[in-house]
């Protein structure tokens, strides 16, 4: 019987291993310029991999909006069918599938000037370690606990994701039942 708990103990061991959710990135669009005016986005989206299950961070002043729309509309820098258009000034987009993501302002004439960003999401990886990208937001936007950073993302650890503590707790409990039970036969 003892054996047969300890398998089992091992069994959830494993589990817990495989079950744990990746946790997804946060990327300041722009970094510590944001959403602005005068940015290279093509080159800020260049050294970075986004993966499903990211988020993209917009942070802008209210003379700007963020538009999602077609590869067409992108190329046109056209508002007018966008998929979703925002203007909180603090836009948290998910990164919900694999493929490319088109984004604009819709200020006229913003996007022609080069107000304007393209992402390719990549398909989730099976484990990710927990990292944010992040920087110090403009005076203009609201303010947010964040570290600067001025050419690459940065990366911190944080404490774990709610459905991962309750995994863990979870597993603690079965494991401590199983262990309970083996003492007991």
């Amino acid at each position: 019987m003892a054996a047969i708990m300890a398998a089992g103990l091992v069994v959830l061991a494993l589990l817990a291993a495989v079950a744990a959710p990746a946790h997804a990135t946060d990327y300041v669009v722009g970094d510590s310029a944001g959403w602005a005016s005068g940015v290279d986005y093509a080159t800020w989206a260049s050294g970075k991999t986004f993966a499903a299950g990211d988020n993209l961070v917009f942070q802008y002043s209210a003379m700007h909006t963020v538009a999602e729309v077609s590869s067409a509309d992108y190329s046109a820098c056209s508002a007018s069918n966008s998929i979703q258009s925002y203007s909180d000034q603090n836009t948290k987009v998910a990164l919900t599938a694999p493929g490319t993501r088109y984004f604009i302002c819709g200020a006229p004439g913003h996007c022609g000037n080069g107000m304007k960003l393209a992402v390719t999401v990549a398909a989730a990886a099976a484990t990710t370690t927990p990292e944010t990208s992040t920087s110090t937001p403009a005076a203009t936007t609201p303010p947010t606990t964040t570290k600067s950073t001025s050419t690459s993302s940065t990366s911190s650890t944080g404490a774990a994701c709610g459905g991962e503590a309750r995994l863990g707790m979870g597993i603690l409990a079965a494991a401590a039942g199983l262990a309970g039970l083996a003492l007991m036969g």
